[in-house]
């Protein structure tokens, strides 16, 4: 049983500090996800009085909207004037990202490459879940903001992509 006070000290903890989302364990096995953000599609939100989510660990989805994905980083240097034209694809999730199948597997996705959209770009593992992240759209692939077995957060830029490539 959770004890509900400690959960609302922990939610002001979190709403106190510039911290975005914490995770407690338990020895018992029982884990707490607080986030100031809003949580992915498909896990389980209890409103609390500081209006933060509290995500049920077992509830996160096994197929996350859109993401990334490239096992190598991509280079900082693409171009400033270009970026308005280009869309960026976010973690849908916290979690840790993979741009192969598997080690020493080719890449999902890398620079340069076309995508469709329903395409696989990467693997955001949440919790032990391997979530395959989907492009929401079509284009070509012109940087990949994160490297294999990185730690990424909500809403961080995993890729972008020009439509009108």
């Amino acid at each position: 049983m959770i004890d509900l006070r400690y959960v609302k000290k922990l939610l002001e903890m979190l709403d106190e500090s510039t911290v975005d989302s914490m995770e407690i364990s338990s020895d018992k096995g029982m884990r707490i996800r607080l986030s100031k953000t809003p949580v992915s599609r498909g896990a389980v939100q209890i409103a609390a009085p500081m209006a933060a989510p509290v995500a049920a660990p077992a509830a996160v989805p096994a197929a996350a909207p859109s993401a990334p994905a490239a096992a190598a980083p991509a280079p900082a240097a693409s171009a400033p004037a270009a970026a308005s034209n280009l869309t960026d694809v976010k973690s849908p999730m916290v979690g840790t990202f993979y741009g192969a199948p598997e080690p020493g597997a080719k890449p999902y996705v890398t620079v340069g490459q076309q995508i469709k959209k329903g395409q696989v770009l990467c693997i955001i593992e949440a919790m032990k879940i391997m979530n395959e992240i989907e492009s929401e759209f079509s284009g070509v692939v012109t940087e990949v903001s994160v490297s294999d077995s990185q730690p990424v957060e909500y809403g961080q830029v995993l890729m972008r992509v020009d439509p009108n490539g």
